[in-house]
């Protein structure tokens, strides 16, 4: 595992100011029409005459070349990038700005554009792009006239002309071609936004080997394949081919922007060996601080993070909610479940009064939701949770990892949907969590006899909106995997239209994470979704009374 908390080498203040609004390339918005670069090749010397020849595409020409691939030793593709380029430092690299007169069908009435991402910085090998119109694929070639170099320091005439690219990023007709849609840039990883427009947590194309206890494997998309859309179509195609030492992938991903931002995903696997954590569809975020784990609350603002919690919809039909912490050690929870309606890292509070900032709004970020198209099988939702002291640094990752291992030589199809945007697609008709609190427990006024820890869970909304309390007897489950719970409480919270939980957790001796499991009921009616908390208590000489 990259205990640096960075899953890719890559910063997400980096994405975010490069891919973002504000950043350096964002304020020159997109660039690079296809003819303007086919022309580029045609009029360059060397092997870059060669780029641009049509071929034949289509995905099943893609999961033919990724599964050639993963029958040949793994190669790592690029090669070392001019030492000026290499050495540019954050500010240099964010000086580099896309020309919007190079952006793919900038010249045509098209619902999107593509614009690309310089090499350089924490992006050092290049990405293969093509165009495909009519069935023919034909690659885009990198050319310094597309890049405005600024106070880089970089000589774009001495820049190679197959230098290549670090990424891309899509516009759409919607706004303008204003802002960003999604982003895709380092290894796998790519970002969407919904209605609120602003960067969060990420996605990626696949996890391989993670948390356990040994480096991680991080895939590349090597090559991007962009269809040409109908000049009235509100979708756009993407392809990928994947590499990794352990897996080769073709992926096809139909992009159709809005709120929220919806990506088909198609994906077929060819793994090289047995891999002994396959991640799919694997969600990246960041807590730093929140209402339940103030850690590391030493900032001014009062929470700070992208997600504020991992939501699952089981295959039984169970929804879950297992709030986010910044844990002291590395955190790894699996949630076994046989073919999962969907999952996805959420941020539930939207309220600006409780981040207080105006710079990246940590209200406005955007939630992503997994949902399978098919019966997954047995296996697990995964979450990772992995100590961190900066906002910059991702350091939360949840994903599906399949219980029946992947063999070498045999293809496996993964299908599902991706949601971006302020709300998931679907939600429980009962009452859901949106709120945790935590702090020293006992009763106020008088001596505590022994070490407890204060839970404040607060539930809105389903039938919680409009039960009778005169009437209904409501009853907190509350379940430990040690010690116990006491001074336990349920009352009605107006201000949420909800209920408000109270319990104290008293831990045994060990100190071992207790996991802790909570729901409302009526009777036989379950009156809230599931809440599911992993909790460590201190150690003996720290549990003061």
């Amino acid at each position: 595992m990259a205990c640096g908390l960075d899953f890719s080498g890559m910063r997400r203040r980096t994405f975010l100011g490069a891919a973002g609004a504000g950043g350096a390339i964002a304020g020159s918005g997109f660039a690079g029409v296809a003819t303007t670069l086919a022309a580029a090749a045609d009029r360059a010397d060397g092997p870059q005459a060669l780029v641009g020849e049509a071929q034949p595409f289509d995905y099943a020409w893609l999961k033919g070349a990724a599964s050639n691939l993963a029958s040949r030793p793994y190669e790592p593709h690029g090669r070392p990038l001019p030492p000026d380029v290499a050495a540019l430092d954050w500010d240099q690299y964010q000086a580099i700005r896309f020309k919007p007169d190079h952006a793919l069908w900038n010249d045509k009435a098209l619902q999107f554009r593509v614009s690309l991402f310089h090499l350089g910085l924490y992006y050092k090998r290049p990405v293969r792009m093509f165009e495909v119109a009519g069935g023919q694929a034909r690659q885009l070639a990198y050319d310094p006239g597309m890049f405005d170099y600024g106070k880089s320091g970089l000589n774009g005439a001495r820049q190679p002309r197959d230098l290549g690219f670090a990424g891309f990023r899509l516009h759409s007709r919607r706004d303008g071609f204003k802002s960003d849609v999604a982003a895709f840039l380092g290894a796998s990883y790519f970002r969407a936004v919904g209605r609120e427009g602003q960067y969060g947590l990420s996605a990626r194309g696949l996890a391989v080997d993670t948390a356990l206890g040994r480096e991680e494997e991080f895939p590349d998309f090597t090559d991007f394949y962009f269809e040409q859309p109908d000049p009235h179509s509100s979708t756009l195609v993407v392809h990928a081919l994947l590499d990794s030492p352990s897996v080769a992938g073709a992926y096809r991903m139909a992009i159709t922007p809005g709120e929220p931002l919806v990506m088909d995903v198609d994906a077929a696997l060819y793994p090289r060996k047995r891999i002994e954590r396959l991640g799919i569809a694997p969600c990246t975020s960041m807590y730093l601080a929140g209402e339940n784990d103030r850690r590391m609350a030493n900032d001014w603002r009062p929470e700070i993070h992208d997600s504020d919690g991992l939501a699952m919809n089981s295959g039984s039909g169970e929804w879950i909610w297992r709030p986010l912490t910044n844990p002291v050690n590395l955190s790894f929870n699996s949630f076994a479940d046989r073919d999962p309606k969907g999952f996805g890292l959420l941020q539930r509070d939207r309220d600006f009064d409780h981040y207080q900032d105006d710079g990246v709004f940590y209200d406005k970020r955007p939630s992503l939701w997994v949902e399978p198209k098919a019966d997954w099988g047995e296996g697990a939702v995964s979450l990772v949770q992995i100590p961190t002291v900066d906002e910059t640094l991702d350091n939360i990752v949840a994903f599906w990892s399949p219980a029946q291992k992947l063999e070498p030589g045999k293809e496996a199809l993964f299908g599902y949907r991706l949601y971006w945007g302020s709300r998931p697609p679907v939600q429980s008709t009962l009452a859901t969590c949106v709120a945790t609190r935590t702090g020293v427990g006992g009763v106020v006024g008088k001596k505590r006899a022994h070490y407890a820890w204060r839970f404040a869970v607060d539930f809105a909304g389903g039938p919680l909106a409009t039960l009778d309390w005169r009437t209904a007897k409501v009853e907190p489950r509350i379940s430990l995997s040690s010690g116990r719970a006491e001074i336990v409480s349920a009352r009605p919270l107006a201000a949420l239209k909800g209920a408000r939980v109270m319990f104290d957790v008293v831990p045994s001796e060990a100190l071992d994470p207790i996991t802790i499991r909570l729901y409302l009921k009526t009777g036989q009616r379950s009156l809230s979704e599931t809440w599911l908390y992993e909790w460590t208590p201190p150690a003996l000489d720290a549990r003061k009374v």
